[in-house]
């Protein structure tokens, strides 16, 4: 599943409320700011405020800009990190697929001991594994590490005759050592804490101050500086709430799903 088909929810009652979710987060935002800010105009002294305006202004462009910067710089890496899982799934998937495929030119009982399990690899990553990884470990359940250890054993030590065996052979043994790889990297992923604590702290700070300073600024028409700090808000606290979706690539909004090994259970079974 891609970023923007996960974002998009289509055909799906939790992508709605992915939906229902972001839109209480930015109305929140909004009516609380708006109430701040209108209570901050109603009973805020207004002398020598307008000349303050230009000092503010000047202030709120630099903490607007690092605040955006560093938003840009969090939601690129997540996006890239959904993406690269994706990609990563995928690419385990088929180097299984590829494994199969080579094992057909293995002498038996390797070549059906390869088949199985390669199919019982893939079923364990789709009903035990991925469960685990959704709630962001890397700890998962399942066997799925001793069958691909079986794997590899059961390919290095099949005898094989001729140059073409050993070609296939050898063939086996790399797209294994890729599957390895994309599984190590998978589980990493799953197990990482995404957005640390001290990155969520500044996002927070940086919002709540990228709000606070317009509320510095004092024009003639007050109904419309509340609504300009309170679009402000709803616009932060949207890429807060995107930023938090975005976590774990294995849950949330932008999700990856294990398709590709479902896909591999189908056409290997």
């Amino acid at each position: 599943m891609s970023v923007s088909s996960a974002l998009s929810g289509k055909g799906s009652s939790k992508g709605m409320s992915i939906y229902l979710m972001g839109l209480l987060w930015v109305l929140g935002a909004g009516l609380v700011t708006g109430a701040v800010a209108y209570f901050a105009r109603r009973i805020g002294a207004t002398d020598g405020s307008v000349e303050n305006n230009e000092a503010a202004g000047q202030v709120f462009t630099i903490v607007g800009g690092l605040h955006a910067v560093l938003l840009a710089f969090v939601l690129i890496s997540l996006f890239d990190a959904v993406n690269g899982a994706e990609d990563g799934a995928s690419r385990e998937a088929d180097n299984l697929v590829a494994a199969y495929w080579s094992a057909d030119a293995l002498p038996e009982p390797a070549r059906t001991d390869v088949r199985d399990l390669v199919v019982s690899y893939a079923g364990t990553v789709v009903d035990q594994e991925w469960p685990d990884m959704v709630r962001g470990t890397s700890a998962v359940a399942g066997d799925g590490a001793e069958k691909l250890d079986q794997l590899r054993k059961t390919v290095s030590q099949t005898a094989v005759t001729d140059d073409w065996q050993n070609s296939q052979k050898t063939t086996a043994a790399d797209k294994l050592l890729e599957v390895y790889q994309a599984r190590q990297a998978r589980l990493s992923t799953a197990g990482s804490d995404g957005v640390s604590n001290v990155m969520w702290f500044a996002l927070i700070a940086g919002t709540v101050m990228s709000v606070a300073m317009p509320m510095l600024f004092v024009g003639p028409r007050p109904t419309t500086h509340i609504i300009i700090v309170s679009i402000l808000a709803g616009t932060l606290t949207l890429l807060l709430f995107a930023t938090y979706q975005l976590q774990n690539p294995y849950a949330g909004g932008a999700k990856v799903e294990p398709t590709a090994f479902e896909n591999v259970l189908e056409r290997l079974r």
